[in-house]
């Protein structure tokens, strides 16, 4: 039956992330047995509770009358209410509750059903739109433009441009790559970076709506992660903050990374009216939106106090496991002092040992060998060869033992 498939869904690859959580239950017999029993540094998922109070309301809403119905794909009334006020609080920007939010069963699920309303797909790979994408980033941009039929171009960051890529630039190598830049449909931006955590400047989002408006194409900003900063650091700035970005962007944000939310599946979109308005009527079609008493919960935690308290706490114990990680690897070998530790998210990207060939032979290894699971970098793009991220997410016992275990098993940067 598999040949009744289309060509697109045939060429996917397993999200990376599900095929090392398959590559590690098959190895977790193994290495519980010798002492290692895996401990998951892999997937960018918080351990910690959601705050109380969300789970309390929940509790309380599923046992209110009326709230296990259909609800407006869209989302109710008072959680775009709710959005429409972090958001104002956020920008100093207003924000349409009725053309220019729309709920999402998580960013993801918003990011890849968008894409798929702007590509129209071909078979050709010179005939296809382009997305461009950032490289190294989130593993699942490429997919979710391959599944749609279309193209995702690399735009590199690097150490050398911070992070912060002339996308001019970009698109004049996509010319000379033999594409036509007249079939670039969207710039796709993720500030702070997963899985480089690495946060722009507002100077650098102008730019990017600079371009978008010289080329008529669609800014997508991910910001899921931009509640997750450190004390000290630069601040991580909505692409509303720019007069106009509304013209040409949409962002998207999601409840699961600042409030441990992974598992409620729930999120937002908010910006131009013409893409908000087309995503939701694609999701109309495919799906019948968010529990009620989810939402209902999630509008209650979005603009608290107890929201707000749980999202700088949840910051602290971040930043305190990434010093244990930071002085571990040092211990080690690693050239912290060079990487400069970003100050923002739960991620690592750290360069593998020298005397390995590929990410993916260095991961294997430390998986094998000591029950750490970690991601290779090539999983995030063709420039994230050579390097690994780790999420700073068990416990700060746990990023003791994975350090003990890398020093005893003898992984050090040689």
């Amino acid at each position: 039956m598999k040949e009744l498939f289309n060509d697109y869904v045939q060429s996917l690859e397993t999200y990376i992330m599900i095929q090392i959580k398959m590559d590690t239950a098959k190895l977790a017999p193994e290495l519980t047995a010798k002492g290692r029993a895996p401990i998951s540094l892999a997937m960018g998922a918080p351990v910690e509770k959601p705050p109380q109070l969300v789970t309390d309301k929940i509790i309380e809403y599923a046992k209110t009358d009326g709230m296990h119905t259909y609800t407006l794909v869209k989302g109710e009334t008072y959680l775009l209410e709710a959005i429409a006020k972090n958001m104002k609080k956020r920008t100093g920007v207003d924000f349409d509750t009725k053309s220019e939010i729309c709920a999402l069963i998580g960013s993801k699920e918003g990011i890849a059903n968008l894409i798929r309303a702007l590509i129209n797909p071909k078979t050709d790979i010179k005939d296809r739109d382009i997305v461009l994408i950032p490289d190294p980033g989130y593993a699942s941009y490429k997919e979710m433009v391959k599944v749609s039929g279309g193209l995702g171009y690399g735009i590199p960051l690097t150490p050398e441009n911070n992070y912060m890529p002339d996308v001019e630039e970009t698109m004049n190598n996509l010319e000379k790559d033999g594409f036509d830049k007249n079939k670039v449909k969207a710039l796709v931006i993720n500030y702070p970076n997963n899985p480089l955590g690495a946060i722009c400047t507002k100077e650098y989002l102008q730019k990017a709506v600079d371009f978008c408006r010289k080329h008529h194409i669609l800014l997508i900003s991910d910001a899921a992660y931009i509640d997750l900063t450190f004390e000290g650091a630069p601040k991580a700035h909505s692409v509303f903050e720019i007069e106009g970005a509304k013209d040409v962007a949409v962002e998207f944000f999601s409840f699961s990374k600042p409030y441990s939310m992974t598992g409620w599946r729930i999120g937002w979109v908010c910006g131009n009216p013409d893409a908000v308005g087309i995503l939701g009527k694609l999701k109309s079609t495919i799906d019948t939106g968010i529990y009620k008493p989810i939402q209902k919960a999630a509008s209650d935690i979005l603009n608290s106090k107890e929201g707000d308290e749980y999202i700088v706490e949840a910051n602290k114990r971040f930043e305190r496991k990434q010093k244990v990680v930071v002085e571990g690897f040092k211990d080690l070998g690693w050239p912290m002092d060079k990487i400069n530790p970003p100050k923002a998210t739960f991620y690592l990207w750290l360069p593998i040992p020298p005397k390995y060939k590929t990410s993916k032979e260095f991961t294997d290894d430390v998986l094998k060998t000591s029950g750490v699971v970690l991601v290779p970098g090539n999983g995030f793009g063709n420039n994230g060869e050579g390097w690994f991220r780790m999420s700073i997410v068990a416990s700060e016992d746990q990023m003791h033992e994975v350090i003990k275990r890398l020093k005893e098993d003898g992984f050090y940067f040689q």
